[in-house]
């Protein structure tokens, strides 16, 4: 299972890839493997600004669909179009062309309450 040190992650199984004030946010590899084949990713919160923990869409699979939660409050600044047309991506390559959305963040203090790469992989065993 691959679990980039250079990412933040939450109990609920979201990445988080900080560059300046921006926050990319997807889900992780171990979510992907968890739902299996991603049929459809819903986001339509551009511009809609959230607190840490509020649901900002859903992913659909195969087997299931799952909120996704707001790792951090701030303002959806992007969604990721590729994943509209080609939902597998987020199988294909979580951290790379499968992340979600792009987020203004809102207060970086509560980046702080983020799991390290090491603190998530103890969380998915």
């Amino acid at each position: 299972m691959n679990i980039p040190s250079e990412l933040r992650y939450t109990k609920d199984h979201e990445w988080v890839k900080v560059e300046g004030d921006v926050a990319t946010i997807g889900i992780t590899d171990f979510a992907q493997q968890e739902l299996g084949d991603i049929v459809f990713v819903e986001v339509e919160t551009v511009g809609e600004t959230f607190d840490k923990e509020e649901v900002f869409g859903s992913v659909e699979a195969v087997k299931t669909v799952s909120d996704l939660f707001m790792p951090i409050g701030g303002e959806v600044l992007e969604f990721n179009e590729e994943i509209e047309s080609d939902p597998e991506l987020v199988n294909r390559d979580p951290y790379g062309a499968g992340w979600m959305v792009k987020v203004k963040i809102s207060d970086s203090d509560e980046l702080n309450a983020l799991l390290s790469a090491e603190e998530y992989t103890d969380l998915v065993g």
